[in-house]
């Protein structure tokens, strides 16, 4: 790896907080991107953004503390996992984490088994979220634009043929297209009512 730029990441959570003790800490950096404060749960974060597009093959990317960069193990590991990709190694001064030396490397790769574990843990528990929710008869997907009534209306006509699927369509304010599979399925019914007799 060449020689490359100390870069430092500070940053506060409100405004009313000072960088000065976090910018003490990284004198010896080259550059010091400092992010005021980010949205409330911590997702934008334009100075961050800003050092990572910065950093360059060789850098050595440098913060005072891990909560200061990340507020879980899994967006750890996808902010090592762009350092790693552009060739720099991430020094935590606190709790003395190096990706330069051996036992940084393993460290990381700790964190990186806890990651992968902690985005399976969410996985699950949306998967079992949405199961319970379905179970309570909570209904996902967008709400139909015809009400059970308005349909059995829709069909009706349909079967009277009288007005065009077109002129339907415009009554009942759907889509063609919703017409359209409506009249199959009545088509479908009077197919299976056939075959039944």
């Amino acid at each position: 790896m060449t020689n490359g730029q100390r870069v430092g990441y500070a940053r506060v959570s409100t405004t009313g907080q000072d960088l000065s003790l976090q910018k003490d800490r990284l004198a010896d950096c080259d550059k010091i991107f400092e992010e005021k404060a980010s949205d409330a749960r911590g997702t934008v974060r334009p100075a961050l953004e800003e050092a990572m597009n910065y950093v360059r093959d060789g850098d050595v990317f440098v913060v005072t503390k891990l909560d200061r960069l990340a507020r879980s193990v899994l967006e750890l590991m996808q902010i090592t996992q762009v350092l790693q990709d552009k060739q720099c190694d991430l020094q935590v001064l606190d709790q003395e984490l190096d990706t330069s030396t051996p036992t940084g490397r393993l460290i990381f790769h700790v964190l990186a088994v806890i990651g992968e574990f902690e985005r399976e843990l969410i996985t699950e528990r949306a998967r079992e979220g949405r199961e319970r929710a379905m179970a309570a008869g909570v209904k996902f997907g967008r709400k139909p634009k015809l009400s059970k009534r308005k349909e059995q209306e829709l069909l009706e006509l349909l079967d009277s043929v009288v007005i065009s699927k077109e002129e339907l369509a415009r009554q009942f304010n759907v889509s063609r297209a919703t017409v359209y599979r409506l009249a199959a399925k009545l088509d479908k019914e009077f197919e299976e009512q056939a075959q039944a007799s």
